[in-house]
Formats: C-alpha cells, structure tokens, sequence
C-alpha cells in the first residue's frame, strides 16, 4: 500500500490553489480518497489531511474513552472543532483557505509533508525549523500567529 513519504514544496497561485504533489495525488487514487480530511495538527503549527480513515481513527480513540473525562472532550474539541472536509479540483490542487492560513500562516508558499498514512502543510520555514529540532532532539516551539 502506498505511503505518503517526503517533502516537496509549492507555489500557491494567484488563486489562492496549490498542486498537490503528484507523488501524494498518486496515493489519494490508490486508496480511493475522493474527500479529505483536514485537521490542526495537536503539536505543530501544520495541518493533516488524510481520507475520512483518519477522522474514524480519531473518533475511535474518543469513543474508547469515558465520555464525561475532559480529555475526550479536549479531543473531541480539537478532532471536531479544529477539522474540516475539503475536496481537490480537478486539476489536483487545494483551495489554501483563512482555515489553513491561520493557523500555520502559510503565505505565498506551502510544504507538503508525507506522514505515512497521511500528510501535513507546513509553512516552509517552520517545516524546516521543525525538521532541525527533530535531527537534533530539542524540542520545536513555534509560534503560532495570533
């Protein structure tokens, strides 16, 4: 089964649409991901999107855990109220909405990041920045626009 693996980043046009790499379209039509699920990631300024397989995932961890805990109400805020469904165009690209915008403040540019079952968009220099911390083993702290 395909994975989503690597890095590429992208011009986001005048538009406000980005192409998805063709390496990432690639996986979507083998596991016939039509809709796609994007959600603010819990850690990093990014936001995952996979097929509606990712939004079950989540809601199975919810549903394993006592409803009345704060934690399944702090997943279930951020898994619903940080979520969103969008769809590519024809031509493979993505509308890069206020949703994304504002949360990873992706301006001119977007890095596509393959998490195996799912991938991310990343502002190109925090990606990097995040990137780094990892090779190192600190920590990444981004700051998040207000």
């Amino acid at each position: 089964m395909g994975r989503f693996l690597s890095n590429v980043t992208n011009r986001i046009d005048a538009k406000g649409r980005v192409s998805v790499p063709s390496a990432f379209r690639s996986v979507l039509a083998q596991r016939d991901i039509q809709e796609l699920y994007c959600l603010q990631d819990f850690a990093f300024p990014a936001i995952s999107i996979g097929g509606p397989d990712l939004l079950d995932r989540y809601e199975r961890q919810i549903a394993s855990m006592d409803a009345f805990l704060p934690e399944a109400n702090a997943m279930s805020l951020l898994v619903h109220g940080g979520g969103v469904f969008m769809k590519l165009d024809g031509e493979g690209r993505l509308m890069v909405t206020d949703f994304i915008r504002d949360f990873t403040a992706i301006t001119t540019e977007v890095t596509f990041v393959g998490r195996a079952d799912h991938f991310q968009l990343w502002q190109p220099e925090a990606f990097h920045e995040a990137q780094t911390a990892a090779r190192t083993g600190r920590s990444f702290s981004a700051v998040r626009p207000v």
